[in-house]
């Protein structure tokens, strides 16, 4: 167990010498279970052959009502066999976000490939290095017919629909696309079938896409920052039937930063060590940085999942313990994830970690 300790202090000394944030992309609670979104390296890292995940998340409610953010995945993935150990992963994903009045939104649709280059042990113990990288298009809209402008702004609190957009000038009937690169790292070592760790690092926007909706010469381009992600964790064994799998996942993007850990416990379930139905409980911690400066606490996440052979449901809920809470009672956010895994008989037990 020794080796094991280690690793695990090691992780927990990680999550409290880093700093925190807020970030501008979409993100999800159960990070975990959106690999594609998380790294492009991911792509085809997984025990099956073929790897299908869906995720939807719906934040604010209470205080937004019909006008929340909604925040919606999907993404399919598998792996190539390359010579007797080696592999490439090929997928493709699609997202979109939407929110207020307005329905401001994103959508996107990508395409990903990685390449996972064994670099020592052997089919059941092993380490990997995995380079990965995707190409997507995104389009960007407002509802043009809910924007409120200044100058239908009457002085005395009133507010005038009829009365035209002013001056104020906006691109592509509020509806535009843009082109979208990432590319990324990941290692990963499988110790045995219940152990192992890994690590990985992403650059979304490599390109900075320009996501401005005005044009005219008096406005400037407003180019998306780079957002780049660090990310960890593992599956350590306690005893026989019950694991531990902390991780964590640090964004930077811009002024903005965000961080989420913690650790999910999963009990084995039935009567064999060797088993395919599992349920987990965790806990997570998210904080991140303010727009005055300075680092505040975000959310306690409370989730749990449970596996059934090659079926994966999960759910989680936001308590938010930011000043925001007064806004509203109950107003976090709750998610639900399911990914889907087929094996087939090109499965050669290149023991990966589990997502």
């Amino acid at each position: 167990m020794n080796w094991k300790l280690r690793i695990i202090v090691s992780v927990i000394g990680i999550f409290s010498a880093v700093s925190m944030t807020k970030a501008q992309d979409i993100h999800f609670s159960q990070f975990y279970m959106s690999p594609l979104n998380l790294n492009p390296a991911l792509t085809g890292v997984m025990n099956c052959n073929t790897r299908m995940v869906a995720n939807y998340r719906n934040q604010w409610a209470a205080v937004l009502q019909a006008n929340a953010y909604n925040t919606y995945s999907v993404s399919y993935d598998q792996k190539i066999p390359v010579g007797r150990s080696d592999y490439f992963g090929i997928g493709g994903s699609f997202w979109g976000d939407v929110a207020g009045e307005t329905r401001f939104g994103t959508m996107q649709g990508r395409l990903s490939l990685a390449y996972s280059k064994r670099m020592g042990g052997y089919r059941k113990s092993a380490h990997y290095l995995v380079i990965g990288a995707d190409a997507a298009i995104s389009q960007r809209r407002i509802r043009s017919n809910d924007l409120r402008w200044p100058s239908q702004h009457d002085g005395n609190g009133g507010h005038d629909v009829n009365a035209g957009s002013g001056d104020e000038t906006i691109i592509n009937d509020f509806d535009f696309l843009y082109g979208d690169i990432a590319a990324g790292l990941l290692w990963f070592s499988v110790i045995d079938e219940n152990n192992n760790w890994y690590a990985g690092l992403a650059n979304h926007h490599l390109n900075q896409p320009d996501v401005s909706f005005y044009s005219g010469a008096n406005f400037d381009a407003v180019n998306l920052y780079s957002r780049f992600t660090l990310h960890g964790g593992g599956q350590f064994e306690l005893k026989p039937k019950l694991s531990l799998l902390p991780g964590l996942i640090l964004m930077f993007q811009g002024p903005h930063r965000e961080l989420n850990f913690g650790s999910s416990v999963r009990f084995a379930l039935g009567n064999s060590r060797i088993n395919s139905q599992y349920w987990q409980l965790g806990l997570w911690y998210r904080s991140g940085t303010q727009d005055e400066g300075g680092i505040h606490s975000d959310a306690m996440i409370f989730s749990t999942r449970f596996d059934y052979e090659n079926y994966g449901i999960g759910f989680s809920y936001d308590y938010n313990v930011s000043k925001l809470r007064n806004a509203g009672t109950a107003n976090g956010a709750f998610e639900f994830s399911l990914n889907y895994l087929i094996c087939g008989p090109e499965n050669r037990a290149v023991y990966c970690p589990r997502f």
